[in-house]
């Protein structure tokens, strides 16, 4: 598995990367088989240490994790049992449906746009009713049944997943409504 631990602002230390490299070996081998990558980048916020990990495994499915604390290795080790609880959900899911996926999520392009929000002052007219991009990335839609979507947006704790169902040339979304249930849509 290959890791990318860095530090913004702040200074790792050799100790501090080997010990991250032990425990995520250990929890990801514990609970997924061919993990591919792992990113964790740790900050300061105010007087806390942040620590934020993301695992992508070899079916496709990305788990992250972020935890606070005081002291930077307890920031991991907060991070590392959150991580440890989305992994052992994900495989207890997997046993539970019964389909071991045989071939890895099939990615499609797209783009994804990041608009800006609406303006100070509502009293005048804007000059243009077109929404400013603040940002435009490329951004891959997996080709997943709907548990596995449900699976993958509460993996990495987005609101909403937009995703290829399986079988078909449409695109779906699953979303967390506001009354707590998962709501999808299928065109």
């Amino acid at each position: 598995m290959r890791y990318q631990i860095t530090g913004k602002h702040i200074d790792i230390g050799q100790a501090l990367q080997t010990h991250v490299r032990a425990e995520l070996d250990a929890t990801v081998q514990k609970y997924a088989g061919r993990p591919t990558d792992a990113n964790v980048i740790f900050s300061k916020s105010a007087y806390e240490f942040v620590c934020e990990a993301t695992v992508h495994l070899s079916t496709g499915l990305t788990a992250s994790a972020k935890a606070h604390a005081t002291e930077i290795y307890a920031a991991f080790d907060s991070c590392s049992e959150k991580m440890e609880k989305q992994l052992r959900r994900y495989k207890r899911r997997l046993k539970d449906h019964h389909k071991d996926r045989t071939e890895p999520v099939e990615l499609s392009g797209a783009s994804s746009y990041i608009l800006s929000g609406a303006s100070d002052s509502e009293d005048h007219e804007p000059e243009s009713l077109q929404p400013i991009i603040v940002a435009e990335m490329e951004t891959k839609i997996p080709s997943l049944s709907v548990g596995e979507a449900v699976m993958q947006m509460e993996l990495i704790g987005a609101p909403v997943l937009v995703f290829r169902k399986e079988g078909t040339d449409g695109v779906n979304v699953v979303y967390r409504r506001e009354d707590g249930n998962i709501g999808w849509i299928d065109p």
